[in-house]
């Protein structure tokens, strides 16, 4: 799969978490990332999924702070709505994470990061950039996974 820069690029939670709060350990590397691609020119895309783990992971206790009170969260995640474009998950979705879960072994919490190759794929998304590179080798046949931090 080849992919140029100003492809679009969909953010993984973690990224968005690390580019939010600047405690958080990654904080100016997310916000490079992000600053780049905006400067290549890549539309940004998250889900209603990123949202909500967005939600999830802020409102309990990190090692870097927290949890954030509900008011802050939710003008977060308003501000995220205007930033990224916000891919919504329908039946071309299911229809996608449900042929991911025929082709590969997932299961349990690997359904999210399934669940989040379903939607680029459902809305022409072809690259993701995330922390957790691991979680989407499986999918290297399908999306190119760009790593927040590269590896030394």
């Amino acid at each position: 799969m080849t992919t140029a820069a100003g492809d679009p690029i969909f953010v993984d939670t973690n990224v968005v978490v690390y580019a939010s709060v600047p405690e958080s350990p990654f904080h100016t590397d997310a916000l490079a990332a992000i600053r780049a691609q905006v400067q290549a020119g890549s539309p940004l895309w998250i889900s209603r999924q990123i949202m909500r783990e967005f939600l999830a992971t802020l409102s309990r206790p990190q090692t870097f702070g927290g949890p954030v009170p509900g008011p802050t969260l939710a003008a977060a995640v308003r501000r995220l709505q205007r930033r990224f474009y916000v891919a919504e998950e329908g039946p071309a979705t299911t229809g996608h994470l449900l042929d991911l879960i025929t082709q590969y072994a997932i299961g349990g919490k690997q359904i999210h990061d399934a669940n989040i190759v379903a939607t680029m794929q459902a809305h022409g998304v072809p690259r993701l950039l995330t922390h957790n590179t691991a979680d989407f080798a499986r999918f290297a046949g399908l999306i190119t996974v760009l790593p927040l931090v590269a590896t030394r």
